[in-house]
């Protein structure tokens, strides 16, 4: 009941903390005042903290008793995406945006710090808290755990919100409940030319667009039906005018 009547105590600072990162982004590894400003937040309430692989945070909070090490934890960095809305509380950085719902992970692990801090007297060992940079390049988190953020590290929640799923509602599942993610980049070459006299040339246009469709039938063809599975081609670029055939794709 404890923890249900602290969490209703910081709601709204909790809401506060989302709606500024949320005018603020910053993109993958340049958290650099999201980053001071979780540590700002932590230090007005004496939770011990330090910056870790350059733009992430970690907090320590310690039981008065012994026990395990257990460590929460929650991502920060923003998205290329611009927003259009008219919210007062929208970016106000042109072409980024935090449309991955990373604005509430770094609020919401801001408020369970306030919370674990108050009851720290019936925490048995230490509970660790990682705010994440760079979790959109698949880079952040081994940053962090070269400077050693897992050592003595016996478990470990991560979580996402959902916009499917009804406000109050938590979706768990026993095993590993998300995978981890490739980044890949394949580069075309073929040769160039007019667009008049296709046939003196390759054109990687047509052969980057039919290797972007052509690559799913991996999952398809290639993956187990019952195992989850996907890929995807997130940009496409190749050719500089109408009328002349490219000669790379990437």
């Amino acid at each position: 009941m404890r923890v249900k009547e602290l969490s209703k105590k910081y709601k709204n600072y909790v809401r506060d903390m989302r709606r500024e990162f949320h005018m603020n982004p910053e993109e993958s590894l340049k958290e650099y005042r999201t980053s001071k400003r979780i540590k700002e937040e932590l230090e007005k309430i004496g939770v011990q903290c330090e910056i870790v692989g350059e733009t992430g945070v970690i907090g320590v909070i310690k039981g008065e008793r012994e026990g395990k090490t257990i460590a929460l934890r929650g991502d920060i960095d923003a998205l290329s995406v611009q927003e259009n809305s008219d919210k007062d509380y929208a970016s106000k950085v042109p072409g980024m945006m935090h449309a991955c719902g990373h604005d509430a992970h770094g609020a919401m692990l801001l408020g369970a710090a306030k919370v674990l801090n108050e009851m720290k007297s019936e925490i048995k060992g230490e509970v660790r808290l990682f705010f994440q940079p760079g979790e959109e390049l698949v880079r952040g988190a081994l940053k962090m755990i070269k400077d050693g953020a897992l050592e003595g590290v016996d478990s470990i929640f991560g979580l996402h919100v959902s916009s499917e799923m009804p406000v109050g509602t938590i979706c768990c599942d026993s095993g590993a409940r998300c995978a981890s993610g490739d980044i890949f980049i394949i580069k075309v070459l073929g040769s160039g030319g007019h667009g008049a006299k296709p046939q003196e040339c390759v054109d990687t246009v047509v052969v980057t667009s039919a290797m972007v469709m052509n690559l799913q039938s991996i999952v398809s063809r290639e993956i187990d039906p019952l195992e989850p599975a996907l890929l995807t081609i997130g940009i496409i670029k190749s050719g500089t005018r109408h009328n002349v055939i490219a000669s790379e794709g990437v």
